[in-house]
């Protein structure tokens, strides 16, 4: 790793003025959680722009805003009622938190945010960057952050070698984060690092020609500031497969199993699973036994998480007649014509759209 605290091309001050005096004629400030900024506001749209983009977040937002206007509107929901929500913005396990996170503010907290870092990062789903931009932007405490935006700002800036993951990188960067932090206007300043990230340091194609910092900016000195951040060291993703059995009653409606609150598609609800063609036909044996008027595979497909390829097999099966299903797991039949408000995986989403 580069030496990062020496020799900077910018005084800590410059670089802060700098971004300032840039957020005030060019930062973001029509979105919708910076209108009636309130700590429960800037919480949900912290969540939900954790690896998602800003255009893809505003129709969420709005729709959980609108469903849940509070905290404690939140924290009284039902799990389903979240997640139904959440479909499609992925990574549910940030909607889960959130819905915990709310009924431990509500139950431990009356219903007001902790005014600490600390505190808050003890929170379910929030860690040091999103409290530190909650504390920052809601609550005017100088508070550091960092996130994908500000550590790419920051490793191109300062030429920071070394996968930011790593336990000595990360450290090294909260320390320039915590030390570029203005004494003053902490939300301007939290907003504008995220922003230029956003919309001028961006991951391939930065506007290294219009953006203030360029003069001081090691990365771009260099030639190659798309170099950083380092990436993280390739390892292959290994490959699993499910087969999924979509049973559909003479009603047309779908059976699902609401999955385990943990792992993959946690709360969710899924189709049943089976790890082979052979288990799935024994498991409808053994469940429906002549009930079962037909089985068909249909086209299988790749659906990747971060961590492996699943190879997904879905097995249509007709039953004849209606039926109770036997087993103790949670179950519902689902109507894709009529769609009840659950939280589904993408894929189930996508096999129901096409029996429509």
């Amino acid at each position: 790793m580069s030496q990062i605290t020496a020799n900077a091309p910018h005084n800590d001050r410059a670089f802060s003025e700098t971004v300032l005096e840039w957020y005030h004629q060019h930062g973001r400030k029509h979105l919708p959680w910076q209108q009636d900024i309130s700590p429960y506001r800037v919480w949900v749209s912290e969540i939900m722009l954790q690896q998602t983009q800003v255009a893809t977040v505003i129709p969420y937002y709005q729709r959980f805003m609108e469903r849940f206007p509070t905290v404690q509107a939140l924290a009284a929901a039902e799990q389903d009622e979240v997640l139904h929500l959440w479909t499609g913005l992925g990574y549910y396990a940030r909607g889960r938190n959130l819905h915990k996170c709310a009924q431990t503010v509500v139950d431990q907290h009356g219903g007001e945010f902790p005014r600490s870092v600390e505190q808050l990062a003890e929170l379910p789903g929030i860690g040091r960057s999103t409290a530190g931009a909650i504390a920052s932007i809601s609550m005017g405490v100088r508070a550091a952050i960092l996130d994908g935006n500000v550590k790419r700002v920051l490793t191109r800036f300062y030429a920071i070698e070394g996968w930011p993951g790593t336990t000595a990188v990360q450290n090294a960067m909260w320390d320039i984060a915590e030390r570029l932090t203005p004494e003053h206007s902490h939300r301007e300043y939290t907003q504008a690092m995220m922003d230029m990230g956003a919309t001028l340091c961006t991951r391939s194609k930065p506007a290294c020609g219009i953006c203030p910092l360029q003069p001081g900016c090691a990365g771009y000195a260099s030639g190659k500031p798309t170099q950083y951040p380092n990436s993280k060291p390739k390892k292959e993703k290994p490959e699993k497969h499910a087969w999924l059995l979509m049973i559909r009653n003479p009603d047309g409606e779908f059976l699902l199993q609401q999955r385990p609150q943990t792992g993959i598609w946690g709360g969710l609800w899924s189709f049943p699973e089976a790890d082979s063609l052979a288990n799935a036909e024994q498991q409808l044996a053994a469940s429906y036994g002549d009930r079962v008027k037909q089985i068909q595979e249909l086209s299988s497909f790749r659906h990747t998480f971060s961590h492996y390829h699943l190879h997904i097999h879905p097995v249509e099966v007709e039953l004849d007649r209606l039926t109770d299903h036997i087993g103790e797991q949670t179950v519902h039949w689902y109507n894709p014509r009529q769609p009840s408000e659950l939280g589904l995986a993408a894929p189930v989403i996508k096999l129901l759209q096409n029996q429509l």
